[in-house]
């Protein structure tokens, strides 16, 4: 998923390191992340003026820009681990190494709100949490739901909402209408994500109790791979974050939205005690009341993904 240009490493936060990593580990065995640590740098995008980048601009939030933990002050650099390939939220600019979206845009926007340049590095899904817990990124922005199972090793801050797409091959021949009509159907999920670790399992439950037989899964670590499965008949459906499946229904003939619902805040996920919950709290509670950001949202048409409140580890 998600060879570009290498960004040089600098000083970062290191502390609380092997506690997090140790929770990571059992995090993974628990929501069954696969271990990949596929990761490339993209070439590094953003900086306290946000040029050269497409993002509208936001002025520096003084207060929350002196909240950051020393080492972020003195690098003035955070990097940012977004996957890739799943257009509208995160995607390389046709061409390029360069990572777009709404999650590469809102990534800017934070690092303009706190003065500082924004590396993002493209990296699995599934690779981020563990990635985090080594200390090759400072945080994510990738649509990551807040669970309590993630709010072990990450503090979260809402940063925008979205809801579960069912995408099935036009005409909808296996008559999926919800999540419900998913039982014994072989569907397509993303490797770690919220919809395999949290929905699909919850599904198999209803599933078992009405006597039916549980979802046949098949893993991808990215959505555009599993719709190429649903497309060539090797799944009868693909359950993923709504924004990525709709925008993908409006691209590609052959496949249709049968359902949306849950829609959800998601949330900046950084390492507990690494003391920059306190400092993005306050930036996003900026961001969120900008025009920039309405601005951002409606760039991918995602004007209703907009919310008001940066909530801080409310999980979902």
């Amino acid at each position: 998923m998600k060879s570009p240009t290498a960004t040089a490493p600098g000083k970062h936060i290191q502390r609380g390191i092997p506690a997090v990593m140790a929770t990571a580990a059992l995090l993974l065995a628990a929501t069954a992340c696969a271990p990949g640590t596929a990761t490339s740098p993209s070439t590094p995008s953003g900086d306290p003026a946000g040029s050269g980048t497409g993002v509208p601009a936001l002025a520096v939030n003084d207060a929350a820009a002196q909240l950051l933990p020393e080492p972020i002050k003195s690098t003035k650099v955070l990097r940012i681990a977004i996957p890739t390939n799943e257009p509208p939220t995160q995607f390389y600019r046709e061409g390029t190494q360069d990572m777009t979206g709404t999650n590469p845009d809102i990534a800017r926007l934070l690092g303009q709100a706190l003065g500082v340049k924004v590396e993002i590095q493209v990296a699995n899904f599934d690779s981020i949490i563990p990635g985090i817990a080594a200390g090759r990124y400072d945080m994510t922005v990738s649509s990551m739901t807040p669970t309590e199972k993630r709010m072990e090793v990450l503090d979260f801050v809402d940063y925008m909402q979205m809801g579960n797409s069912i995408a099935v091959a036009k005409g909808n021949p296996q008559g999926i209408t919800d999540q419900h009509a998913l039982c014994g159907r072989k569907v397509g999920l993303l490797t770690g994500s919220y919809q395999l670790t949290v929905n699909v399992p919850d599904y198999d439950k209803d599933c078992t109790a009405a006597g039916k037989d549980t979802i046949q899964r098949s893993e991808f670590q990215d959505t555009r791979q599993a719709i190429s499965a649903l497309t060539s008949g090797r799944l009868d459906a693909v359950l993923a974050d709504s924004p990525i499946l709709n925008f993908a229904a409006t691209q590609n003939s052959q496949i249709e939205i049968a359902a949306k619902y849950d829609f959800t805040p998601v949330g900046v996920g950084m390492p507990k005690d690494s003391g920059l919950v306190k400092s993005v709290s306050a930036a996003l509670s900026g961001v969120i009341k900008s025009d920039s950001y309405l601005k951002v949202l409606g760039k991918y048409g995602l004007e209703s993904s907009a919310i008001s409140d940066a909530r801080v580890n409310f999980a979902q």
